[in-house]
Formats: structure tokens, C-alpha cells, sequence
């Protein structure tokens, strides 16, 4: 019987801290952005969610730079959408190219992962 991949969510938590942490850096210190607590709320949650289940369950090869990518994924896609909505603040060619480059690499990683079996009787 195959294990369902209880790692996708540590990879959710990463990608909404990234996109948490972004959305209240700007919310705080970017004069374009409108303040909102959401932001702040989100991150924190996201930070603690993610240190529970780095406390409680194991980390596979790997999945620590998965997780990183994920983060960063997070942060470039904010970055993006905040530059789409306010072209004032600059160009998102950047964010955008790395975000691509990141979701085929994540992509790649998971793809080409491989999962432990667990032969113990159920």
C-alpha cells in the first residue's frame, strides 16, 4: 500500500511563508501598498505551522532544498503580483523569469524524487 506524500504540505507552509513574508515586508515599509494585518497574521501562523511539523516529523533527503525553493517561490510570486498590480514600483521580468526557472525545478525535483518504501506489515 503507498504512503500519500505527507511532505507536499511542509512545501504549502514554505511557499505561504515566502508569499506571507513578502506580502507584510511590503505592507509594512512600501508606500504603494496598502497596510493590512492579513500579512502578519498569515506569517506567523505559516513560521509556527512549519516549525511543528519540522519538530515532529523526520525530513527526507532533499526536502530541505525543496522547501528553500519553495520559499523563494513564494517570494518571487509575490514580488510578481504586486509588480503586475503596480507597475509604478518596476518591472517584474525578473520575478517572473526566476519563478519559471523554480517551478521547473520543483517540478524536475519531484518528479525524479525518490520515495521511501515502507515494507512494515499494516
Amino acid at each position: 500500500m503507498e504512503k500519500p506524500n505527507c511532505e507536499n504540505g511542509t512545501l504549502l507552509l514554505a511557499l505561504i511563508t515566502g508569499l506571507s513574508m513578502n506580502g507584510s515586508f511590503a505592507a509594512l515599509f512600501s508606500s504603494v501598498v496598502p497596510f493590512s494585518l492579513f500579512p502578519l497574521i498569515a506569517l506567523v501562523l505559516a513560521v509556527y505551522c512549519l516549525h511543528q511539523r519540522y519538530l515532529n516529523q523526520p525530513m527526507l533527503e532533499g526536502m530541505p532544498k525543496l522547501a528553500a525553493a519553495c520559499f523563494l517561490l513564494g517570494i518571487f510570486g509575490y514580488s510578481t503580483m504586486i509588480r503586475v498590480q503596480f507597475p509604478q514600483i518596476g518591472s517584474n521580468f525578473i520575478p517572473s523569469i526566476l519563478c519559471v526557472a523554480l517551478v521547473f525545478w520543483i517540478g524536475f525535483k519531484l518528479k525524479t524524487r525518490k520515495v521511501p518504501e515502507d515494507n512494515s506489515p499494516q
